[in-house]
């Protein structure tokens, strides 16, 4: 059999599909935020934590969101993260506590761990998780393997895709 490329292995969200996860993980965080189940702001790590923190901040009625932006690939290649636009400060607190954390998807849980370090009061969410990142996150939606490309709205063209089995 062919070598696959790691993105060949490839998981298609569409619009409706980041939607529906993406409320789905509002509703799992409702109720749960530090002061009285309340949630204080959500920050979203840009760009791919964007859609998502938009839907549950509006599902949760928070009011509050800022961004994060962290760099961790350079096209498809994974590079170590560094933080480029940091949240205001008055919104995070000390240690960002009763703040939620977006983002679409923890892969290796590199980025989710620095910016652990710098609020690790905050509470960590995304919609899709990888087993080597699942540990940096505290609520996820739905696990796929570590080798599973996941394609978002946001990153793709209609256009034709030959099938997972079958190649020569």
């Amino acid at each position: 059999m062919k070598e696959r490329l790691p993105h060949e292995k490839g998981f298609h969200v569409s619009w409706d599909q980041i939607h529906r996860d993406s409320r789905a993980l509002a509703w799992r965080l409702d109720g749960q935020g530090p002061d009285n189940g309340a949630w204080r702001a959500v920050v979203a790590i840009t760009r791919g934590g964007m859609a998502p923190a938009m839907i549950v901040s509006r599902e949760l009625d928070i009011r509050i969101v800022d961004t994060i932006s962290v760099k961790s690939y350079n096209h498809q290649a994974q590079t170590a993260p560094r933080v480029i636009k940091a949240p205001q400060a008055d919104i995070m607190g000390a240690e960002g506590e009763g703040v939620l954390v977006i983002d679409d998807l923890v892969d290796t849980g590199k980025t989710l761990e620095l910016v652990r370090k710098l609020y690790p009061k905050a509470h960590f969410a995304t919609v899709y998780a990888k087993p080597a990142g699942r540990a940096m996150v505290d609520s996820y939606i739905t696990e796929v393997s570590q080798d599973t490309w996941i394609f978002f709205p946001w990153d793709m063209a209609l256009q034709y895709v030959e099938p997972y089995r079958g190649r020569e």
